[in-house]
């Protein structure tokens, strides 16, 4: 017996006090209505209603049990709300990813504005390189992340690519320091710092890429995520660091950092490298949470990173243009 049903039509008898109206206001039919109120009062062993040729009334038994009865129909009703907002991905557990290159700042208007728009999910945000963003895929253990390019997206759905310009920390005393923009080629005889190889490969041997078609060949390459730890090699080693302007703590009007720091981050001339990443989540994943994580997140590195949509010089699987949300 379908219980909450046949509680919704005992509580309409009971309000109505007529069986034609309830059968009314339930849309169908009176002797369905008459044969569900019987069933109930089988099923529960006691009488509901008086009937009579001209009127309803409930029993004694009847209106203790109608309180209870609408209590049960308002913890159904809240019952299957939750489930739609579960379903339609409204609440619930949300399983992100960052790579460990987004600033302080950058995560933080992610947060505030998710949490803003998405007050009945509870977010588990990882820092993770985008090698193990996409292993995490593959094992149905993360829901959406922000990966870099390139890289193999095959079963992921894209939010809009997004480009952070990439410019050079340097030790202060450089030469090349003295210079508003930075020409690859005057790296030369530095090492270069970059994160490790295995996060994201084809980001990594495309970067070196670039930099050997600029003129810079590095004599070797020095392997590091942390700022303080990258710092230090710059100051230390005779090596600099391929950093957008947001990682290091630099605004927009700020270029030269302050001379006690020993470290300053400079543009490159021409501005031939970039990170380029989008938000990415499984195929058919696309729902309510995974749509406000994306959109926080690209809302938090075109406003805190300087980050800039991207037209991609090589194929990525992108979805067509028209389904992006610039």
């Amino acid at each position: 017996m379908d219980l909450v049903r046949h509680l919704e039509c005992f509580v309409a008898v009971a309000e109505e006090s007529h069986f034609g109206r309830a059968a009314v206001r339930l849309g169908m039919a009176q002797p369905p209505l008459s044969q569900r109120i019987q069933r109930l009062e089988r099923h529960l062993g006691v009488r509901l209603f008086e009937r009579t040729s001209r009127q309803v009334t409930i029993t004694e038994a009847g209106t203790l049990l109608l309180a209870e009865a609408r209590e049960v129909l308002a913890r159904s009703e809240a019952l299957m709300a939750t489930a739609r907002r579960i379903r339609d991905g409204e609440t619930g557990l949300l399983r992100a990813a960052l790579p460990p290159d987004v600033s302080g700042e950058t995560v933080a208007a992610l947060l505030a504005r998710f949490s803003g728009t998405a007050a009945g999910l509870e977010l588990e945000l990882h820092e993770l390189p985008t090698a193990q963003q996409l292993e995490r895929f593959a094992a149905h253990e993360l829901d959406v992340g922000l990966i870099h390019h390139p890289c193999d997206v095959s079963g992921l759905e894209l939010g809009p690519v997004l480009r952070r310009e990439l410019g050079v920390l340097l030790p202060r005393e450089a030469a090349a320091a003295r210079l508003d923009e930075v020409p690859l080629a005057s790296l030369t005889g530095y090492d270069l710092i970059l994160f490790p190889r295995a996060g994201a490969p084809a980001v990594y041997d495309d970067l070196l890429t670039t930099c050997a078609r600029n003129g810079y060949t590095p004599p070797a390459v020095r392997h590091a995520q942390g700022t303080s730890f990258v710092r230090g090699l710059v100051l230390s080693a005779e090596a600099v660091a391929l950093s957008p302007r947001d990682a290091h703590g630099q605004g927009e009007g700020d270029q030269r950092q302050s001379p006690a720091s020993g470290v300053v981050w400079r543009p490159l001339t021409g501005a031939p490298l970039a990170l380029r990443h989008s938000v990415a989540w499984p195929g058919g994943r696309g729902d309510a949470a995974v749509a406000a994580f994306a959109e926080a997140a690209t809302h938090a590195l075109r406003s805190t990173a300087g980050a800039s949509p991207d037209l991609p010089a090589r194929p990525l699987h992108l979805r067509p243009a028209s389904e992006y949300w610039l």
